[in-house]
C-alpha cells in the first residue's frame, strides 16, 4: 500500500455530487444519480462519512465495481476511513431514475421504463413502450433478455429496429 497525503476532507454535499456522476458501469450513459441508486451521505454515528447505496436488484453484479468507485471517492474527497453500505429498503424502482436519466437512456437507444405506473385498474393490455429510435407505440417484445440483467429487447413494428428496454420494477 502506497502511502502519501491524506487530501483535505470534503463535505458531504461535494462527496454526494461526484459519487452521483459516477457512471453505472452497466448503463455507463446515466450516472448513479439519475439513476437513482445514491442514498443519504452523512457520517455515522461514530462519525465516519458513509454513503448509502441501493443495488437496481438483489445480485446486481455491478454492486463490487460501484462500491469501490464509491470508495475512490470517498479517499479522494479525504475520506479514506468513509464506508459504503448497501441498503435494500425501500427497494429501489424504476421511479427513482430522475428525469434526465430518462432523458439519457432515450438519447442512446435504451427506451427507459413507462413511468409512473397509471392509476387506477390494471390495463388488460400492457402499456405501449415508445420506441428510442422514431418515438412511435408500435412496439412489442423480442426477448425476455438484453445486454445487462436488467434489460429486455423490444421490436419496434415501425422503423423495425430492436432496442433495449430498461426493465420496470
Amino acid at each position: 500500500m502506497v502511502s502519501g497525503p491524506v487530501p483535505a476532507r470534503r463535505c458531504a454535499e461535494e462527496v454526494r455530487e461526484r459519487v452521483e456522476a459516477l457512471p453505472d458501469p452497466e448503463l455507463p450513459v446515466i450516472g448513479l444519480g439519475d439513476l437513482g441508486v445514491v442514498g443519504s451521505v452523512a457520517p455515522g454515528a461514530d462519525g465516519v462519512l458513509e454513503v448509502e447505496i441501493t443495488p437496481t436488484y438483489l445480485g446486481c453484479p455491478a454492486m463490487p465495481e460501484i462500491t469501490a468507485a464509491v470508495r475512490d471517492v470517498l479517499a479522494a474527497c479525504g475520506h479514506p476511513d468513509g464506508r459504503v453500505r448497501q441498503v435494500l429498503t425501500p427497494p429501489w424502482t424504476t421511479d427513482r431514475i430522475t428525469p434526465e436519466g430518462r432523458r439519457r437512456l432515450a438519447a442512446h437507444g435504451i427506451a427507459p421504463p413507462v413511468s409512473p405506473a397509471p392509476a387506477g385498474p390494471v390495463p388488460v393490455e400492457p402499456v405501449a413502450v415508445p420506441c428510442p429510435h422514431c418515438g412511435s407505440r408500435a412496439t412489442r417484445p423480442h426477448s425476455p433478455f438484453g445486454p445487462a440483467r436488467c434489460q429486455s429487447m423490444l421490436w419496434c413494428t415501425a422503423c423495425r429496429e430492436p432496442f433495449p428496454h430498461l426493465t420496470a420494477l
